[in-house]
């Protein structure tokens, strides 16, 4: 955990959250900004800062995380289609240093 990081308060509930989904490794959060009708952000319970930076041992975080996206998955109206998006780094939008995706659904999304 990191003092400064708000993901690891959120983690740590010193700071309030509406909270999707948890289990031992990861929480999963409404973001407070949506981008889309469903937007979460699943956040491992491990800080790490982002994927260039994760060690071999931190790689099963990233398995956590897509289990959790395809456990949300499920509970989406249709065929569950989304979109799980990782910034990595502040060149391509990552703004909070603790590695994050971005569960995005309910809506057609424009291609990049």
């Amino acid at each position: 955990m990191s003092a400064e990081c708000i993901f690891c308060k959120i983690i740590d509930k010193t700071i309030p959250a509406t909270i999707v989904a948890e289990n031992d490794g990861v929480i999963v959060i409404q973001d407070r900004a949506p981008k889309a009708p469903v937007h979460y952000l699943i956040i491992p319970k491990k800080h790490t800062q982002n994927i260039a930076s994760m060690t071999a041992d931190e790689l099963p975080l990233a398995q956590e995380m897509f289990a959790m996206a395809q456990q949300l998955s499920k509970a989406l109206p249709g065929n569950g289609d989304f979109r799980f998006i990782i910034n990595n780094g502040s060149g391509v939008g990552q703004s909070v240093f603790h590695l994050h995706g971005h569960f995005l659904a309910g809506k057609k999304m424009a291609d990049f």
